[in-house]
């Protein structure tokens, strides 16, 4: 099952359709959220607020009307459920998604304030939920054929390498996975130049061997391997202008631990040129 939480903004609509799309590829349920208080689903109609509370309903229903009309418009046979959740968005959304396949979200929504990138909620169910959480902010107008994968060797990015596997052979798209790397290099002549080729061949044998044996599941896919030089969030947010999906680990090899999203996936989800999948770590993802 796919879970889609929605507001009534236009980026939580945007997440919508492309929920659809997805559900559409994997076969799967579609399952459309709205998260309000707890109050007027619970006020009781002799209460003296009911008026106050049979408007606040009125209004949730109607996001969730308008978010069934766009999946309408999307056409399809996806089955489709809905429902209307108390509480924090943030936690409602998390707590819904213990079994879903995958969580979808707009990159931000009505509360955000006006200018920011990315919205409170999208921030607060990455990395926190269970599954891999899919954060809808720019969205190709044609299809690109290409899934891009962040490699960075750690356990998050292996879940990252096999999420990108599996929906690179759903969609029929090449995928590019992409390790950046930078060191310093103190002093300069034949030492350094040394030192920095022996580093590239490190880095170079850590990709292939985070991809080891996903060929042979996945022969359909084509993966193009790239080493590049540089900031992580910088060679994948260029590279993601040319993708249909960028995928990321939620915290790499040198987030702090117990940082439940790392810098570089924090960023991506701000920058990124299309839409973006953060993965769990192992100690949050299901087991």
């Amino acid at each position: 099952m796919i879970l889609v939480g929605v507001d009534g903004s236009r980026a939580s609509l945007e997440a919508v359709s492309w929920a659809v799309q997805e559900a559409r590829l994997r076969r799967e349920g579609l399952r459309v959220v709205h998260v309000t208080l707890a109050w007027p689903l619970e006020m009781a109609e002799d209460s003296p607020h009911a008026d106050v509370g049979r408007w606040m309903r009125d209004g949730a229903e109607a996001i969730l009307n308008g978010a069934l009309e766009r999946i309408r418009e999307e056409g399809g046979d996806v089955e489709v459920a809905s429902a209307l959740l108390p509480g924090d968005p943030r936690q409602a959304l998390t707590e819904a998604a213990a079994d879903a396949e995958l969580l979808v979200v707009g990159s931000h929504g009505l509360g955000g304030f006006r200018g920011m990138l990315l919205g409170s909620v999208a921030l607060g169910v990455s990395g926190h939920a269970a599954c891999p959480v899919a954060v809808i902010r720019r969205t190709p107008t044609q299809p690109r054929g290409e899934v891009v994968v962040g490699v960075d060797g750690s356990p998050a990015g292996a879940q990252a390498v096999a999420f990108a596997f599996a929906e690179a052979s759903a969609r029929g798209a090449a995928l590019h996975a992409v390790h950046a790397w930078s060191r310093p290099i103190v002093g300069g002549g034949p030492f350094a130049l040394a030192d920095a080729e022996e580093s590239a061949q490190r880095e170079r044998r850590m990709l292939a061997e985070a991809l080891a044996g996903w060929s042979e599941r996945y022969p359909d896919v084509k993966v193009v391997e790239r080493l590049e030089y540089g900031h992580p969030v910088d060679v994948l947010r260029e590279i993601s202008a040319e993708a249909d999906l960028l995928v990321v680990g939620s915290r790499g090899r040198g987030d702090l631990a117990g940082v439940v999203l790392g810098s570089v996936s924090h960023s991506l989800l701000h920058h990124a040129a299309c839409p973006a999948v953060v993965t769990p770590s192992p100690a949050t993802g299901r087991s």
